[in-house]
């Protein structure tokens, strides 16, 4: 028998142009589990969060990532998953990603390692199929395995980039106590938009890309831009246009909404600013009498990783 205690951070899906195709990792906040593997041939879940989790283990979102893990490990196991820390389910920065990402992180450091961090998003991946209605994607559980900003090149076959971080990438978060589930983000989205969007968002993601790779912040500011999905989920924020004016008006280079919604972030070129804007953000929805959480940090390189 062995036991493995892992943390998985939380994550910022899409970056604002990159919608299921770009990632980046926060620091400080994210899921905690311990996986135990010992003989036998069953899968165990306990929740001792306070956050609620489904009853039935087949619509958990381990479940589905850790029986194609075992599939392609070949052997049989007894495996028991144990929640201890868990992101509230639809806030917007990688709920259902951090839990995959540290369930299959732990079970391979208990098995002995037998797979690449790579071929763990694939497994994971499982986990975002099941809650997403049947769309796999790697834009969370990516980074949340691998650290810092994570670009999908391709699903067929996954060809995952691994992109460097400005030293001066500060970003601001806010989750409104407000629930979007991905499936209902997913359902408001257009099925084809205009050949002139199209280019437009394209420009932002090579803008965006380019921003990285160069290491020049207000670059990445500037493409951080969507045309294409923003529009149609920024119903589910309140007053998303005026807040995206008042993070604007105090330094940030960038707001978008954080994967799904309702979280929201924004980038600034460094940390007093970043700060500003997180007190922004908490102001504009307490005055809408909403409850928020702020979380202001650079951007982690670091993902998964086994802890005490």
């Amino acid at each position: 028998m062995k036991s493995v205690r892992v943390f998985a951070p939380a994550t910022v899906a899409n970056m604002g142009c990159g919608f299921d195709v770009m990632g980046m990792t926060l620091d400080g906040v994210g899921d905690v589990l311990c996986v135990t593997v010992d003989e036998g041939d069953d899968l165990q879940i306990e929740n001792l969060t306070d956050i609620e989790l489904p009853s039935d283990i087949d619509k958990n979102v381990v479940t589905p990532a850790i029986r194609a893990m075992m599939e392609a490990f070949g052997e049989s196991r007894s495996v028991k998953v144990v929640f201890e820390k868990k992101i509230a389910p639809g806030s917007g920065i990688g709920s259902s990603a951090a839990s995959s990402a540290a369930a299959v992180y732990a079970l391979n450091e208990a098995l002995g390692r037998p797979f690449s961090d790579e071929r763990l998003v694939e497994f994971a991946m499982e986990g975002e199929k099941l809650i997403s209605g049947g769309t796999p994607h790697a834009d969370n559980v990516g980074p949340s395995i691998l650290g810092g900003v994570v670009l999908l090149r391709g699903y067929h076959p996954l060809d995952i980039v691994r992109l460097p971080v400005p030293d001066n990438f500060c970003c601001s978060v806010a989750h409104p106590a407000i629930m979007v589930s991905t499936r209902m983000a997913r359902e408001v989205l257009p099925t084809e938009i205009p050949l002139r969007m199209a280019v437009e968002q394209w420009g932002n993601v090579a803008g965006l890309v380019a921003g990285l790779a160069l290491g020049d912040v207000h670059l990445v500011g500037r493409a951080m831009r969507d045309v294409v999905v923003e529009p149609h989920r920024k119903q589910f924020i309140p007053q998303f246009d005026e807040l995206r004016r008042k993070v604007t008006e105090v330094g940030a280079l960038a707001f978008n909404i954080s994967g799904a919604g309702p979280s929201v972030f924004s980038l600034s070129a460094d940390m007093e600013t970043a700060e500003k804007v997180g007190e922004v953000m908490r102001q504009h929805f307490a005055e809408l009498g909403v409850e928020s959480d702020i979380y202001v940090s650079k951007v982690s390189n670091q993902g998964a990783r086994v802890v005490e």
